[in-house]
């Protein structure tokens, strides 16, 4: 490689970033995107500093407001910002922590014992990324304001007056930037999802949210803190005992606190928190609680019996099969992995944990001993079908029924190994399926067909999956495994399409595949490979061929409005992927340059497991009130 030594490089190339400009320039490093979710990012933000306050024990009412104009406001009756001339800055500190990265109360345990702004940009970031923002302060019984466009002070801090009576708190107003934002659109149930977690994680404070864009109001408040948040989970799924174990305790300045219940499911839903950060990839809170609770349930077993001499340990899957916990870490100097949060790293919490757990576990146990026998009965339950599934297995082996190197009969494979360009589509009958082979671009996209609806794995174990062929085609064409022994780094394509007919069959069929890989193979949704295809409804034909095809009806209004009067067409409704013809079928759900895949995303753990328990699972009850709640809100329905 020869050097150009010709390139002028000197110190006018180099640009200095000051004040909040980094932000304005590159807002996806502090807020992740700049799309709906980094937009829902500035609330959050501005919220974690009243729940900092709350667990001061200072704050015990939050109010979020959003105005007509999507603007908003944060409300909290906390200490509010300190208004005194910082001794660094010679700024107010309003204007101090609004507009310099990384100044606020949290880099020493004085102010906050226990904060989740860890990196202490969040509200100076918001008013970088907003057109307008207002701080308005009570404190020293006097309100404050000061103004702020684009993370910069606008007018000095002043006293709007006196107050009437003694109270503080900090209300913080602002309208993010159209001009970062692709959206600036708030939506109210991402918000009131996030609220309500925040006050199950924090019993006895009152969040308030109030949407005047709808004229929507609804009130968070729950005194039973994270035993509420179990019950909350389990409303739509079946608890096999009526108390909830619940662990409160002050150990080695960490707050454990954590709530557990069984239900007849075979899935586990475990939920883990660090300073009110839901931390999406466990950690070291996770760990603890994970090898206590199979340490301390085979050690009750053992002593009463109930666990054989001669039988092995129950392994970790065993106990925790229909499992709901929530486990809520409070610490003064928590370390996260990666600027996400999504993993608590301090090595002692774990420690911790465990023992708080194995303590106050056990004497649960030994005072409840009707639920012990109960939740062990579960396990050993769980353990037998383990066994059987493990046999399956080891005898599908023999028969190269799993073995990655004998794929499923049906599956039409594509040339190309590399599973960084390769796509598999799971598609619903021989018909449609045969018109997908004929379709496809063989190089990249292979295809599997799978007959009628799949087994629904809600209501089954492992090992009875195993003996579905459907189930057992996809483990092996997808080459990850299942259960203890999946691994997507073995996994043979990056994309997993599920393109099934646009009707209740087919949204049926749809809900099953999405049911199995969220239960048994959620890392490829949360990594990103799994897709739904999303064929027209319908073609509008001139002259015999198609001219134009249209997904839904509102398009298909539009595509028709657009026709001249004096023009004939004819619109064609595909009712099935099989009436298309191979050239349609590629042109409109196959080619990378035409289609639409919808990218299936996991945005809320607990709503995702509530959905799938109330579709899928043995409670009609629950079912029957999701069908009326929504029958109005369908487009059509085909029979």
């Amino acid at each position: 490689m020869t050097k150009n030594n010709d390139r002028h490089y000197g110190a006018e190339d180099i640009q200095v970033l000051t004040g909040l400009d980094p932000v304005r320039k590159r807002p996806g490093m502090y807020i992740g995107s700049t799309g709906e979710r980094g937009l829902h990012h500035l609330v959050y933000e501005v919220m974690d500093n009243s729940i900092d306050e709350a667990l001061a024990g200072i704050c015990d009412h939050i109010i979020v407001k959003i105005y007509k104009d999507g603007s908003v406001s944060v409300t909290d009756n906390g200490s509010g910002i300190p208004v005194e001339i910082h001794p660094k800055t010679k700024k107010s500190t309003v204007e101090t922590v609004l507009t310099i990265l990384h100044a606020g109360g949290k880099f020493n345990n004085k102010a906050y014992s226990v904060s989740g702004g860890l990196h202490g940009v969040g509200v100076s970031v918001v008013n970088a990324l907003s057109e307008h923002l207002v701080a308005t302060i009570k404190r020293n019984g006097k309100i404050y304001e000061q103004e702020f466009s684009r993370g910069k002070a606008i007018s000095d801090l002043k006293v709007l007056g006196d107050l009437e009576k003694v109270e503080t708190g900090t209300k913080i107003y602002f309208k993010p930037d159209a001009e970062i934002f692709e959206t600036t659109e708030f939506n109210f149930e991402t918000l009131s999802k996030r609220f309500r977690e925040m006050a199950f994680l924090n019993k006895g404070i009152k969040i308030e949210f109030i949407d005047e864009r709808h004229d929507k109001r609804e009130v968070y408040y729950y005194e039973g803190g994270i035993k509420s948040f179990v019950e909350f989970i389990n409303k739509k799924k079946k608890p096999i005992h009526d108390e909830i174990v619940y662990i409160d305790v002050f150990k080695e300045n960490t707050k454990v606190e954590v709530a557990l219940q069984y239900t007849d499911s075979y899935s586990e839903t475990v939920l883990t928190f660090a300073n009110n950060i839901n931390t999406e990839e466990g950690g070291t809170h996770l760990s603890g609680f994970r090898s206590s609770l199979t340490r301390t349930i085979n050690d009750y077993g053992r002593k009463y019996n109930i666990i054989k001499e001669k039988e092995e340990n129950l392994s970790g899957d065993d106990v925790r099969e229909g499992l709901t916990a929530v486990i809520s870490v409070k610490l003064p100097n928590p370390q996260f992995e990666g600027q996400t949060k999504a993993k608590l790293g301090n090595s002692e919490t774990r420690g911790v944990v465990d023992s708080v757990i194995t303590e106050h576990l056990e004497s649960f146990l030994e005072e409840n001993p009707k639920i012990g026998k109960i939740i062990l009965n579960k396990a050993l339950s769980a353990r037998r079908a383990r066994e059987a599934a493990r046999k399956a297995r080891d005898l599908s082996r023999k028969r190269n029924v799993l073995d990655s190197t004998a794929l499923p009969g049906k599956l039409a494979d594509c040339q190309n190994k590399d599973n960084e360009t390769t796509e598999i589509f799971l598609v619903e009958g021989d018909s449609a399926g045969g018109s997908a082979i004929d379709a496809r671009d063989s190089v990249f996209q292979a295809i599997l067909p799978l007959r009628g609806k799949i087994m629904n794995v809600e209501k089954a174990r492992l090992d009875k999956m195993l003996n579905s062929n459907e189930i057992k085609a996809m483990i092996t064409a997808f080459g990850a495994g299942i259960g203890e022994e999946f691994d997507i780094e073995k996994l043979r394509y990056n994309k997993i399409i599920i393109m099934t007919d646009a009707d209740i069959d087919g949204a049926h069929i749809m809900t099953l595949l999405l049911t199995f890989l969220f239960r048994y193979m959620r890392e490829l949704i949360e990594k990103g490979h799994v897709y739904v295809a999303k064929p027209p409804l319908y073609g509008i034909i001139q002259r015999n061929k198609v001219v134009r095809y249209c997904y839904d009806d509102k398009e298909l209004k539009l595509a028709l409005k657009e026709l001249k009067k004096d023009s004939k067409y004819e619109i064609k409704r595909y009712k099935g992927l099989g009436e298309m013809n191979p050239e349609e079928l590629w042109e409109t759900t196959m080619n990378p340059d035409h289609r639409i895949l919808l990218k299936i995303e996991i945005e809320d753990l607990v709503y995702a497991d509530e959905t799938f328990s109330m579709l899928m699972g043995s409670e009609v009850e629950p079912r029957r009130e999701f069908i009326q709640e929504n029958a109005l809100y369908v487009d059509y329905i085909d029979a």
